[in-house]
């Protein structure tokens, strides 16, 4: 891993551990794991990241597996140059970091309806000396959330879209595809499992129709000790990581 990323991992440990132990940690993501797999209707009710100890797992074992995901999707992808990122359901920074540590992009805006979260954004982009800002906004409520990108701009939406409502999920598919048709690069990350996304055939058709791609993606890559500490210890799988995506890139100009 490069300096950047060992030192964000560093920082997460540094605080994340502080008062809590890595045991304590491994339970609350076995609970939280059960939230995104079982009972995902809580997602939304704001059950996944109620208490510190959510949180702490949430930052230290999901943010770091987005990371590392997007990172290995984008390097697969070789998307066109972007000169910023427009991450929407930011979280903790994660996803939009790994784009823009992959592509060298050092200009990145988040938003997430979560508070924490958009702290834990702002905090990476601080550390990574990034001219980020992150900023709390509910996609289930706003309208046009990317509608503002265009060319030279990067949009990702990763482990954002299956926690929507229908009307927002349908709302969010058409900022996209006009930001897109602005000239941006368009890419959506979500989990492989079909079912939780039956509204996934609908997208990778309205992608399909203008250009785009859907791939499924299994990387065998390790991750860093204490986040394999803490999948083994919540009995999670953590030989390879999954996920699929949709991208669009914007058409050639003449």
């Amino acid at each position: 891993m490069d300096d950047l990323t060992n030192a964000w991992l560093a920082d997460l440990e540094r605080r994340h551990l502080a008062d809590l132990t890595l045991s304590e940690v491994a339970r609350a993501l076995r609970a939280l794991s059960s939230c995104y797999v079982e009972r995902r209707a809580k997602l939304v009710e704001g059950e996944a990241l109620a208490t510190r100890g959510k949180r702490a797992a949430f930052a230290l074992y999901y943010g770091p597996l987005h990371y590392f995901v997007t990172r290995e999707i984008v390097r697969s992808l070789s998307p066109p140059p972007v000169t910023a990122i427009l991450d929407l359901g930011s979280g903790t920074g994660a996803a939009g970091l790994a784009w823009a540590a992959t592509t060298g992009t050092s200009k990145i805006r988040g938003m997430d309806r979560n508070s924490w979260a958009v702290e834990e954004a702002n905090a990476a982009y601080r550390l990574l000396r990034l001219d980020g800002r992150a900023v709390r906004r509910d996609l289930t409520r706003i309208q046009g959330a990317a509608m503002r990108a265009g060319e030279g701009t990067g949009v990702l939406s990763a482990y954002t879209v299956n926690e929507l409502d229908e009307t927002a999920r349908d709302r969010l598919l058409t900022d996209l595809l006009t930001a897109r048709a602005a000239g941006a690069s368009v890419l959506v990350i979500e989990p492989i499992s079909r079912r939780t996304a039956p509204w996934w055939a609908a997208w990778v058709a309205a992608f399909a129709e203008r250009g785009g791609r859907a791939d499924e993606w299994r990387f065998a890559t390790a991750l860093p000790p204490t986040q394999q500490k803490l999948g083994d210890a919540a009995g999670l799988d953590t030989r390879e990581l999954t996920a699929r995506s949709l991208a669009a890139w914007p058409e050639k100009r003449v």
